[in-house]
């Protein structure tokens, strides 16, 4: 399994597999239960998790460097369930976070996605795009 491949779901909760995708949906898996399932683009929406990204004091970062910041860090995760603790790992994790902008519930996310990818040993790794290559072809 690949990180490129990974997305989440609206009204879903955890990580997906995207298998395959079609017109009117796509055919996802869960990593939590390996369940695949069709879920239609009519009722839920579809987020990469590549083209996700976390506030911070600056410019936005992808949310790939959090979880690599998170894997360098290699402290335990905190509990889901305890919302001072996830504040208090983020400052450590990636303190130049924009804690007004990123909400205990999309920190509790990113704790609950790192799980299970780490869980599942997908390196976390972005796509090259085309474009930089081409653009490095043009240049020689």
């Amino acid at each position: 399994m690949e990180y490129n491949k990974l997305i989440s779901v609206t009204g879903f909760s955890g990580l997906f597999e995207l298998v395959s995708s079609k017109t009117d949906g796509a055919i996802i898996r869960s990593l939590e239960d390996n369940t695949t399932k069709f879920v239609s683009n009519r009722l839920h929406q579809f987020s990469h998790l590549e083209s996700i990204e976390v506030y911070t004091e600056d410019d936005n970062v992808n949310l790939a460097d959090i979880f690599n910041a998170m894997s360098e860090l290699n402290i335990e995760l905190p509990s889901e369930k305890d919302n001072k603790a996830i504040r208090a790992y983020f400052e450590k994790v990636y303190p130049k976070m924009d804690f007004e902008k990123v909400y205990n519930s999309d920190m509790k996310k990113m704790v609950r996605w790192f799980s299970l990818i780490k869980k599942h040993e997908i390196e976390i790794k972005l796509t090259e795009f085309e474009e930089e290559e081409n653009d490095e072809q043009e240049e020689n």
